[in-house]
């Protein structure tokens, strides 16, 4: 089976930085996996998010994406992913319909399919009496169900959330990943990255553990913990691999 994302001696060193923030980074995701990129802040997690999903470029090495190479085949790839940041991507006097009507047309769809899907992601994700509300009104748990949204109202066939239910309460969490399970299960490939090891461990199929710019350690999240002695959960074998060091960044 060949991957959906193929990642080869990966490497970027930002301007003036001292050091790399991702170096000689090599893996392999394959479609239907629920991949975490998991690490402590600073790791290189985002970086390399944002190279594959074309937003910086790399120093050094190469991936593809289905085969295709950003620098040749950027708009195929752009159809085929979704990305859903860390930081909200909506427009705050907009209300939630507005803001996912101008998202799905951003991304070719119109008419009665773009409202139908809006109205229909609105629903699952327990939105619906809000649609007509602004973003700026909303909890954190409802504007990231509404960034969820709008990250893959194309249905996208691969999916990058950076830290999607940062910031949200326990009800919101359990629809997120729920919802994100569900699309899994229909075909969508999608990797993720956060720092509640708990849900990661129950949410993911396969981790990379990944610091100062290198990966640890990738297996499925029972494989690691077995591998790891004394190890009872993920977050444990996270601690023995990156060590307690606090790790504040800017």
């Amino acid at each position: 089976m060949q991957p959906i994302i193929e990642i080869t001696a990966l490497s970027k060193k930002y301007k003036d930085a001292e050091s790399y923030a991702l170096q000689d980074f090599t893996l392999s995701i394959y479609e239907g996996q629920i991949f975490g990129l998991l690490g402590p802040n600073g790791a290189g997690k985002t970086t390399l998010i944002s190279m594959l999903c074309g937003l910086i470029k790399p120093t050094s090495g190469s991936f593809t994406i289905e085969g295709l190479s950003y620098s040749q085949h950027a708009t195929q790839i752009k159809k085929i992913i979704g990305v859903v940041p860390q930081e909200y991507a909506l427009y705050p006097t907009l209300t939630a319909q507005e803001n996912l009507m101008y998202f799905g047309s951003m991304y070719g769809l119109s008419g009665k399919n773009l409202r139908q899907k809006v109205k229909d992601n609105l629903e699952i994700l327990g939105l619906t009496k809000f649609a007509g509300k602004r973003i700026e009104t909303f909890s954190g748990g409802m504007k990231r169900r509404v960034n969820l949204i709008a990250g893959i109202m194309h249905q996208p066939k691969l999916l990058f959330l950076d830290e999607p239910t940062v910031g949200v309460d326990v009800h919101s969490r359990n629809v997120i990943i729920e919802y994100l399970t569900k699309l899994n299960a229909n075909g969508m490939t999608i990797i993720y990255t956060s720092h509640h090891l708990s849900e990661a461990q129950d949410f993911c199929t396969d981790i990379a553990i990944v610091d100062r710019g290198r990966m640890f350690a990738h297996a499925t999240p029972s494989e690691l913990i077995a591998s790891t002695p004394g190890a009872r959960n993920l977050e444990e074998v996270f601690i023995e691999l990156t060590g307690k060091e606090l790790r504040d960044a800017l």
